[in-house]
């Protein structure tokens, strides 16, 4: 079969890519390969459903730039289909003194991404907000929203096939690609697809993907499970939206927090434990070949060498509900183990460098043949329309 652009991953930003591309040229042939027997299972489908506003990234990153972009791109999106969120907004708490200037850092950042609603206030503040969280100090941040991005990922691939022509192919792994003259050829165990473009978004196996033509991509995608725990009915009470604590910005993770979920409830968490196998949701998931492939990857020896207290005091919490607990209590001193039930996980895809770097940014490389996102973290979801829209822009200059 034949196609102008084959996308592998049919997550939320192999799907917003995919529709951005239809929408600026809807005759191309596009083809959108999925491993899975359906979309989005994996980093769209478990993570948080939080709008990211863009208080913590750089000013000036792709991080930055298109979360403000993505951030507006999706509410318009979902008010025209009708699609529920809430921009109920979110407190960031310092705890701690020693936290009060990367508060600080924060407002500022917070204002050079436009964000001007962010207000400062004072830890004698926060209860107005938020009754039962306690603090020195806090950011407002009303930007901030909940959604069901697994509904949000279903909508654009509704689009894309639809409403423009699209075709999308469940169960279908990608095992090899081959390159030619003029074309690729994407080959699967059930068909294979030539194509003038391919399109990597394959998240925790995109490197994978990237390696089988270019094998001097030098970074690695490491996962890093997210272990939820969720609120009892009872003592749902304690949280009425979001509150954070203020990050490590050495860490590339916000920290635990409390979210409210758009279909209800109020999830605790997550933390960041080194998953042993790429989709391993469970504790007890292990892949041998994926966990020697990770040790043997410099970069992150480098990692876990520099950051080997903090990892430890994450697997603490990981197997110590009592641990946990007290991180939670920082927040809102009323939370008691009895009021805490363990929930869901995800796994973030995040990618290290062989210097022993954890890429903070999106990244993108693209040779002759092939478009790779080889870094996209949160807050690629709410970035999501923006992010495939540059795409869809870089990838048009090849058909023009």
């Amino acid at each position: 079969m034949k196609y102008d652009i084959t996308i592998i991953g049919g997550g939320i930003v192999g799907l917003a890519t995919a529709l951005k591309l239809k929408e600026r040229k809807q005759d191309l042939k596009i083809a959108l390969l999925e491993k899975e027997k359906a979309l989005s299972q994996h980093q769209t489908g478990n993570n948080s459903g939080v709008i990211h506003a863009g208080v913590y990234y750089k000013p000036g990153s792709l991080k930055a730039v298109n979360c403000r972009k993505g951030y507006r791109m999706l509410v318009d999106f979902c008010d025209k289909e009708s699609i529920k969120y809430e921009l109920c907004g979110k407190l960031i708490v310092a705890t701690k003194k020693e936290e009060l200037a990367s508060l600080d850092n924060l407002f500022e950042r917070a204002k050079k991404n436009g964000l001007e609603k962010v207000k400062k206030i004072p830890g004698d503040q926060i209860k107005e907000y938020e009754p039962y969280a306690t603090g020195i100090g806090a950011l407002v941040v009303p930007y901030t929203g909940i959604i069901d991005f697994l509904e949000v990922s279903n909508k654009y691939a509704q689009i894309f096939t639809e409403r423009y022509g699209g075709e999308v192919y469940l169960n279908h792994k990608v095992t090899d690609i081959k390159n030619y003259s003029d074309y690729s050829e994407v080959i699967t165990a059930n068909q294979n697809f030539q194509t003038k473009l391919v399109v990597n978004t394959a998240g925790l196996y995109s490197d994978k993907i990237a390696r089988i033509n270019n094998k001097k991509i030098n970074v690695r995608i490491i996962p890093f499970r997210g272990e939820y725990s969720e609120l009892s009915k009872e003592k749902s009470y304690l949280v009425k939206n979001l509150i954070y604590p203020v990050p490590d910005p050495n860490f590339p993770f916000l920290g635990v927090h409390y979210t409210r979920m758009i279909n209800g409830g109020i999830e605790a968490g997550p933390n960041a434990v080194w998953a042993f196998k790429k989709e391993g949701y469970k504790k007890t998931d292990f892949s041998w070949n994926e966990f020697w492939e990770a040790l043997a990857w410099r970069g992150f020896r480098k990692v876990m060498f520099q950051y080997w207290k903090m990892g430890m005091g994450e697997y603490y919490r990981s197997f110590n509900k009592s641990a946990l607990v007290r991180s939670l209590q920082r927040l809102v001193p009323d939370i008691r183990k009895k009021d805490i039930v363990r929930g869901g996980s995800g796994v973030r895809a995040q990618a290290c460098d062989k210097n022993g770097g954890l890429i903070d940014d999106f990244l993108i490389i693209e040779d002759k043949y092939q478009f790779n996102v080889l870094n996209a973290p949160s807050p690629a979801a709410t970035a999501s329309l923006s992010i495939g829209e540059r795409l869809s822009e870089d990838i048009m200059k090849r058909f023009s």
